[in-house]
């Protein structure tokens, strides 16, 4: 192999016959490693599947479903989680466990009146867990993402002749995180993972794109940092603020989700952000404190979370890309 390995085993069958299947989220990243596999591949080697997680903006769904095929000369295969068998197992457990725990009436009666499918994987999920994923617990991506796509990919190893490899779009320079990211790994679907661009920069990321002529995710021209979930629940204060000055309507959406989700728990409150900590307070005022529209106006303060940032109430600029896409 041309990159290091850090020592660990690479595959020792012909390159020719590998089927690289790659992670389309919608992203730079995703967009790059796609490109690399075309160029080493050739695109009859090549397939891309984009894991749905229903909490991705319209503009990352038709960049995705409808802009990247064309460009890229490829289909783009659709995968989604299910999780109506997990909803229909906790309406048990709330009907016999939570009664025999002494749950009040009132909590029962919320939760089984919401513990239904509502066509989002992201809801789903966090209605079954009572809870949104948080930096501590960031179970969304392996439920959302990675469970899914281990499903289509064992599934394609299984009526390949080829090998079958699973490319991602992981640099090592995005993340402590992401430091000790290998080159080839072995996943889950009993395949070889393949991360082509580990050592690569956001300058080589976006040169790929401008070499090959595919445009990228509209969503960058618009102060996003990130373009998957929105919101991730690791967005910036910065992202986070242009999110409720362009499109007020996702924090509505997170409000009702925020509404739905606690009326599943057994708590009865859950927040989608956790950045106020402070202890002392009942679990009413916790929440209250950690609310959508809190997160928002603390999106809206300088550092420290105190003096109001001004920037903040200042018409959102036409072009704002942290990637110096704007022309």
């Amino acid at each position: 192999m041309s990159d290091s390995n850090d020592g660990r085993p690479v595959p020792i069958y012909s390159r020719g016959e590998a089927l690289a299947v790659v992670s389309i989220s919608g992203g730079k990243d995703s967009l790059a490693t796609a490109l690399v596999a075309i160029e080493q591949l050739g695109r009859e080697r090549v397939r891309l599947v984009h894991a749905d997680t229903g909490n991705e903006h319209e503009i990352t769904e038709r960049y995705v479903r409808d802009y990247l095929p064309g460009a890229l000369g490829l289909p783009i295969e659709i995968v989604r989680a299910d999780f109506s068998s997990d909803i229909e197992h906790k309406r048990r457990v709330v009907k016999t466990k939570w009664v025999a725990e002494g749950v009040q009436p009132e909590v029962i009666a919320a939760a089984l009146d919401v513990l239904h499918p509502t066509g989002s994987p992201f809801l789903d999920l966090c209605i079954q867990k009572g809870r949104f994923p948080s930096r501590m617990a960031s179970f969304c991506t392996h439920e959302l993402k990675r469970k899914p796509l281990d499903a289509y990919l064992s599934g394609l190893k299984t009526g390949q002749a080829r090998k079958v490899e699973s490319w991602q779009g992981i640099r090592r320079d995005e993340s402590p995180n992401r430091k000790e990211a290998l080159l080839w790994e072995v996943g889950d679907f009993g395949g070889w993972i393949h991360r082509p661009l580990i050592h690569w920069t956001v300058e080589d990321v976006l040169a790929i794109a401008r070499r090959h002529n595919v445009e990228q995710n509209p969503l960058y021209l618009q102060g996003m940092g990130r373009v998957g979930c929105m919101p991730c629940h690791q967005c910036s204060k910065r992202e986070l603020r242009e999110i409720a000055r362009r499109w007020p309507e996702v924090i509505e959406r997170i409000r009702r989700w925020e509404e739905i989700c606690s009326r599943s728990s057994k708590r009865s409150l859950t927040s989608f952000f956790f950045f106020d900590q402070a202890e002392g307070r009942t679990n009413i005022e916790h929440a209250s404190a950690n609310s959508i529209d809190q997160a928002v106006n603390w999106a809206r303060t300088s550092r420290g979370g105190k003096q109001l940032d001004l920037e903040a109430f200042t018409p959102a600029a036409s072009c704002s890309s942290i990637y110096g896409l704007c022309e």
